[in-house]
């Protein structure tokens, strides 16, 4: 399979889809809990799937195995954010938990867990491989030192919006970095986006007393609405933003304008995933589809329409390396 595609959500089941036709080639059932996030490993030979509290594995190319091969304990709360390092043999997760882990998975228990104080909304690996930066209900952003397992720095951005947590702040709902490693995100709930060069945020210690101010700032999303995901493209051009506003919607990374804004689902837009190439995404919606897009012309160009319930999350693999 050259194409690898996947989505999951509220009805505990993971379907396989044949992207160009839109037909669900395969499905999994996820006992006890809705699917939360979804990663495929670098060479499309297993799927990562988190839910409450648990994360499994499954064969992608074994379609007689419906049971997952491995099944990682430690988490003690939704697994809300997952994904592989480059070799594809350690995993790295965040959690409502308030932990990052790191997973070698030759074993089912975490070999390292870092404690955010908040529970973790979003999960990102810098391209280095060197650190990990997540964003938690706090409103903080930490990057977390592999090297050193210790964090070396913690951002709260200044948000504008009214304060989602305990603390005053207002909740971090996703971070990324690019491929280059030139721009690191990070999207509060209230769709409020800050931008940095991450060499600045790692070099700063969280002894540091300047708080990082960030290179760019806006309001990804109109007020009220609430921002659910944002993803880097690959080609490291454009940042996509979903929302509760039915829409995902294109930004441009050299001048952080809106490029596209993509509005044919009904419900709140939860995720959504580029192709290798960036010229193509797939989000998934609460109207229980996800949409596959054609970015040169801003339209949908297939529907995948089998979910019972709302579909939160979308992974999909079709590099050819």
């Amino acid at each position: 399979m050259s194409v690898i595609l996947a989505t999951a959500g509220q009805d505990d089941k993971i379907r396989f889809w044949e992207a160009p036709s839109g037909i669900c080639s395969r499905i999994l059932r996820y006992a006890d809990s809705q699917v939360n996030c979804l990663e495929i490993t670098p060479d499309k030979q297993y799927l990562a799937a988190g839910g409450n509290p648990h994360i499994r594995l499954f064969e992608i190319n074994n379609s007689s195995n419906q049971n997952p091969i491995l099944t990682l304990e430690g988490h003690t709360g939704n697994v809300t954010s997952l994904g592989f390092q480059r070799n594809g043999r350690y995993l790295y997760s965040g959690s409502e938990d308030g932990t990052v882990k790191l997973w070698d998975l030759r074993s089912p228990t975490f070999s390292r867990s870092f404690d955010s104080r908040g529970a973790v909304n979003s999960v990102a690996l810098h391209p280095s491989q060197a650190e990990i930066i997540s964003g938690d209900q706090n409103g903080s952003v930490k990057i977390w030192d592999l090297g050193s397992s210790k964090c070396i720095n913690d951002i709260v951005p200044d948000a504008q919006s009214s304060s989602t947590s305990s603390e005053g702040r207002v909740a971090i709902q996703s971070v990324d970095v690019s491929a280059d490693a030139r721009t690191l995100v990070a999207a509060n709930n209230h769709a409020e986006v800050f931008v940095w060069n991450p060499s600045d945020a790692t070099k700063r210690t969280q002894q540091s007393n300047e708080p990082l101010r960030p290179l760019a700032k806006f309001r990804a999303h109109p007020l009220g609405a609430y921002l659910l995901h944002a993803r880097i493209s690959p080609d490291c051009r454009h940042l996509v933003t979903t929302s509760s506003d039915k829409t995902a919607r294109l930004w441009d990374t050299t001048t952080w304008q809106l490029t596209q804004t993509l509005s044919q689902h009904s419900k709140w837009v939860w995720d959504a995933v580029f192709s290798a190439d960036s010229s193509y995404l797939v989000t998934a919606s609460s109207d229980r589809t996800a949409r596959l897009w054609n970015l040169r012309t801003g339209t949908p160009v297939r529907h995948y329409t089998d979910h019972d319930y709302a579909v939160t999350c979308v992974a999909l693999n079709d590099s050819s390396t």
